[in-house]
């Protein structure tokens, strides 16, 4: 979509240069210039971004992301593809033990995008950065420290260079706050009088322990993600842990646990942890590979939302990605719910046009969808470790969790189930189609397979998990 003519009448704010804040960016340059504030330096390659720490944990783009993202900046899986990046075929190229038992590897119906992130925010950020002209200024080393306006009416942002201190005031027809878990804007609300929102948290106590492995030679090109499930509602502390293929031949493995069972840093433990899952698949492959950097250890994965959609914010703001809403990693929604949310603001905007009456508002509850669809997921399962959430899980909540329950379980054996559940757990469809005619019967009736024994590895994959 090209430029309108009147471009230069308007103007955006976006706060954070993370793949959020670029995506958001990107999607706002097709109607407005845009100014992007970052109070760090941006990489200026495939390298550690300063601030996000949990990069070095597990991260999957699954397909619902991944194609938001291509529906932003066309050609991304190609250049990502090109870089090295894994394109995993689901539920085909996924080994996953749920608590009801190991999943069929069912023909591919979605897929999900693996690499570092260090490389995945490369790849976007030269693609805005190249795509956007002059429509994107980039304001690195400033920090914004409040809101403009009235709590009518944003305005603006009040900045700070950071090496020189010195203040300014940045007047914009639209404010979007990307800037993650940090973010500061219902702090901001309340020094311009509006009402903040309303917050959920739920925070199973978990914590990530993650380090990269060098894979074996010789593995099949398609090697699978292979992630063994913690169990919210058995008995004690829920563990698992992930092995997701990265580019340049290497393995990022991530192991956690809630209360009382976390994983630490040092090595030893690292490897027995892997070892005592549910399945020692995890600990079994590791223990034939040679450890490629140190073990990282993050306690910031509590879910938290904030219900924007529901507050009176003033007009001319919008939050999105983790400013919104942060979930447990181990479901790797961030970013596909943060690319959907970029896509929806910008439809929100082609379709009512700038300043149209209420459409910071409009474009708020749009991004909504994608964020609660995530938080069923991550909110659904984290709710029912101890100490999770300040009461206990309702009646509502526990009903809904035994039928999730039920699905996962017929999933283990019917396709058309694994299906739907995948379609939701890939964000390309909301939870509603686990409400649809034919999924309740099927979940009624149950596997028509019987339960696996084991993980459904192929000859080659047995190989390598049995190879010396």
């Amino acid at each position: 979509m090209s430029a309108p003519a009147d471009i230069s009448r308007h103007r955006a704010v976006v706060i954070g240069g993370g793949l959020t804040a670029l995506l958001t960016a990107h999607a706002l340059s097709q109607s407005t210039d845009v100014i992007v504030i970052e109070r760090d330096t941006l990489p200026q390659g495939p390298e550690p971004r300063t601030g996000l720490p949990q990069a070095r944990h597990t991260h999957v783009l699954w397909s619902g992301g991944a194609d938001a993202i291509e529906a932003l900046l066309p050609g991304t899986a190609k250049e990502l593809d090109a870089a090295g990046a894994h394109r995993i075929p689901l539920t085909t190229g996924m080994l996953a033990l749920s608590p009801q038992g190991w999943y069929r590897r069912w023909a591919e119906s979605h897929y999900a995008i693996t690499c570092s992130r260090d490389l995945l925010d490369w790849v976007i950020r030269q693609r805005v950065l190249r795509d956007a002209g002059s429509r994107i200024t980039v304001m690195e080393r400033t920090a914004v420290t409040g809101l403009t306006g009235t709590a009518a009416a944003v305005t603006g942002v009040s900045i700070r260079r950071e090496d020189t201190g010195e203040e300014d005031t940045l007047l914009a027809d639209l404010v979007v706050d990307a800037s993650g878990r940090a973010s500061r804007t219902p702090q901001w609300l309340e020094a311009l009088g509006a009402q903040t929102p309303a917050v959920r948290k739920v925070d199973a106590g978990l914590v990530y322990a993650s380090r990269i492995y060098r894979a074996p030679e010789g593995l099949p090109d398609t090697w699978p993600i292979i992630n063994i499930q913690a169990n919210p509602r058995g008995d004690g502390p829920g563990q698992g842990g992930v092995i997701t293929p990265l580019e340049s031949g290497r393995w990022l493995v991530t192991l956690h646990g809630t209360r009382g069972g976390e994983p630490t840093d040092d090595a030893d433990d690292f490897q027995r942890f892997a070892l005592q899952l549910r399945h020692p698949i995890i600990g079994n492959l590791i223990s034939k590979v040679a450890p490629l950097s140190p073990i990282s250890v993050t306690r910031m994965t509590a879910n938290r939302r904030h219900f924007y959609e529901k507050t009176p914010l003033p007009d001319g703001l919008v939050v999105i990605g983790d400013a919104v809403a942060s979930y447990n990693p181990t479901y790797g929604h961030g970013m596909s719910v943060a690319a959907q949310g970029a896509v929806l603001l910008r439809d929100t905007i082609e379709q009512h046009g700038w300043g149209s009456p209420g459409l910071a508002s409009r474009a708020q509850k749009a991004i909504a969808r994608p964020v609660g669809t995530a938080w069923t997921f991550a909110t659904g399962a984290d709710a029912f470790y101890p100490g999770a959430t300040e009461t206990e899980p309702s009646a509502g909540e526990r009903l809904a969790a035994r039928f999730v329950d039920r699905l996962s379980h017929t999933a283990t054996g019917s396709g058309p189930i694994a299906r739907a559940l995948t379609d939701v757990m890939t964000l390309q469809d909301g939870p509603t189609r686990l409400a649809r005619p034919g999924v309740l019967i099927r979940a009624l009736v149950g596997p028509v397979k019987r339960p696996l024994s084991g993980p459904p590895l192929t000859a080659e994959e047995r190989a390598a998990v049995d190879g010396d």
